[in-house]
């Protein structure tokens, strides 16, 4: 993962919870292609079809609400989306996206569904490239990057033992 990411808005609203996001009947299988075939398909039948890698969504308040579930942010990931920008998340989602290695970013931005955003995680600046304004973010941690760029807490993990 770089620190700069960029692409196309997936727009969601308020109280997105993981049932939503990855429906409970389909937590049966450990294929990762199978679980973001279904991702969202709750509230966006086509998402799973249409999504692209380095997607991003946008969402309002408390995203990923609901059951604890970590094959939630792991579909998301899988199906493509780089990064999830909400104006809050629920904490277990937020904290079971870091540690797989998937940027969730706290900030109430203007973007419509097919925008392209432009985000710069260490710097703290997203960009909507069709209106041309910037958002300021609070930047990213180091600590936090480090393991984003490891691919989640898990990898870090194992890099920081392997290199002592």
């Amino acid at each position: 993962m770089k620190g700069t990411l960029k692409g196309k808005v997936w727009k969601f609203g308020d109280n997105i919870d993981t049932d939503v996001i990855i429906p409970g009947r389909y937590l049966r299988t450990f294929s990762l292609d199978d679980l973001s075939a279904h991702v969202m398909e709750g509230v966006s039948p086509d998402f799973a079809k249409n999504v692209e890698k380095g997607d991003i969504i946008v969402a309002d308040w408390n995203f990923g609400c609901g059951s604890s579930r970590e094959q939630a942010p792991v579909a998301l990931k899988h199906a493509g989306v780089s990064v999830i920008i909400a104006r809050s998340f629920a904490r277990i989602f937020y904290r079971n996206a870091i540690n797989i290695g998937l940027p969730v970013v706290v900030a109430d931005i203007e973007a419509e569904e097919g925008h392209q955003l432009e985000i710069n995680l260490e710097s703290g600046l997203i960009k909507n490239l069709n209106t041309q304004k910037t958002f300021k973010i609070e930047p990213f941690k180091k600590f936090m990057m480090e393991i984003l760029k490891d691919g989640g807490l898990v990898d870090h993990y194992l890099k920081e033992k392997s290199e002592s």
